[in-house]
């Protein structure tokens, strides 16, 4: 399985998920053993380039200095208008 690189930036306080999506990002989480769960936003037209390649692989994500190893545990979409509603990674 291949391995995608995804640079994250941590969620902007005081906006909502739809504010987010709006501005081009796409809200998520990322959460796992030893870590505070983390609200995050990832820009969403890089995140759909590496989705093509990259839907049961592992993730490396960078959060500022910090680089997890992490999995898609759920994406939400709507199907009927084929919009990614948000992404949460758990780390591997």
């Amino acid at each position: 399985m291949a391995n995608a690189k995804l640079t994250i930036t941590a969620r902007e306080e005081g906006k909502n998920p739809r504010q987010i999506r709006q501005a081009g990002f796409l809200p998520g989480s990322l959460y796992g053993k030893g870590i505070e769960a983390k609200n995050i936003q990832v820009n969403t037209h890089e995140f759909e380039m590496a989705y093509r390649e990259n839907q049961e692989g592992t993730w490396e994500l960078t959060l500022g200095k910090e680089k997890f190893n992490a999995k898609i545990q759920e994406l939400q979409k709507n199907f009927a208008t084929n919009e990614l509603l948000n992404v949460e990674f758990a780390l591997v």
